[in-house]
């Protein structure tokens, strides 16, 4: 059964793959690969969030937070303190990844909406400090980001995005996938089955919670430096309550517990707006009715909904 998932979620990354390589025959112009690296940067941080939300059952309503800090983290390390990009990216995502295990150790203590209003609560701080350290940060206004170079190599351009934010997607969803199959990712599905069982199975249940956090914020990081990256500016919007909720919206949709569904929550989200532009004033109305659509007739998301009625068990 075990080698029978394995290789499922195998088939269902290599497809995965497939489709980012065959979708842009199809595009009509350069505005489809942005579009498509917004899409493949999203669903990175949602794929994180999934392993805290989707198998660890823990709520977070201040991932943009993570983000934040990992987009500020290669604007601010190349600017002011001399750091090359690609280490600043990888500093902000060890700094985001302690950060998250320095918080994570209180507030994981709590359950339920009282979780849920504490990660909120530490969300709105990171945006607030954004915003204020102006000297630092250029406040409201946000400030630009330096291009991210390789070996000499600068990465720029819609298209060179799409495919370095896809092929970072995947890496992400291979060790996402391989996480769920590890013995962390079965302490993590006891824990959202229910704390008091895994606890006297033997399961460490504040250390798993907090392995989750903390992984989910890296995801977070990671995905937030490479937008910076790609849009060339930020602001502390990126840290924003709304932006925490698209984030969590993404994955409800796509399917909580399925990694790959994170890819479908956020493909979703980014390019249904575009598609319903033509209908101007009722573009949210639409939109918002769609998404209430999909919660009645396919509650458990979309992939892992349409993979059950079709026979089949979603990754």
């Amino acid at each position: 059964m075990g080698a029978f998932l394995r290789n499922s979620r195998l088939a269902s990354l290599l497809v995965l793959a497939a489709i980012i390589a065959v979708v842009p025959l199809i595009f009509p112009s350069a505005f489809y690969y942005e579009i498509g690296a917004s899409i493949f940067i999203a669903a990175l941080a949602v794929v994180g969030l999934n392993l805290l939300m989707g198998y660890a059952g823990q709520v977070s309503l201040g991932h943009a937070g993570f983000w934040g800090l990992g987009a500020y983290a290669v604007a601010v390390g190349p600017t002011h303190l001399g750091i090359p990009p690609l280490a600043s990216l990888v500093a902000g995502v060890l700094l985001t990844m302690l950060v998250a295990w320095l918080v994570g150790r209180p507030i994981l203590r709590l359950r339920g909406h009282y979780l849920a209003v504490a990660t909120l609560g530490f969300g709105f701080l990171v945006s607030l400090v954004l915003t204020n350290e102006a000297r630092w940060t250029g406040g409201p206004d946000g400030m630009g980001v330096p291009r991210l170079h390789i070996l000499g190599f600068v990465i720029r351009g819609s298209r060179l995005w799409y495919w370095t934010s896809a092929m970072v997607l995947l890496l992400g969803i291979w060790l996402a996938l391989n996480i769920v199959d590890s013995p962390t990712g079965r302490a993590l599905r006891a824990l959202h089955d229910t704390q008091v069982a895994a606890a006297v199975n033997g399961v460490d249940v504040a250390r798993y919670k907090l392995t989750a956090f903390t992984i989910s914020a890296g995801y977070a990081s990671l995905a937030g430096s490479m937008a910076a990256f790609s849009d060339g500016h930020i602001t502390p919007t990126s840290a924003s309550f709304l932006h925490s909720i698209e984030l969590v919206t993404m994955s409800v949709l796509g399917g909580m517990g399925s990694i790959v569904g994170a890819v479908v929550g956020a493909g979703l989200l980014r390019a249904l707006p575009q598609v319903l532009t033509f209908l101007h004033d009722y573009e949210q109305v639409v939109l918002g009715l769609t998404m209430m659509l999909i919660m009645i007739f396919l509650p458990a998301g979309i992939l892992p909904s349409v993979v059950s009625r079709l026979g089949g068990r979603s990754s």
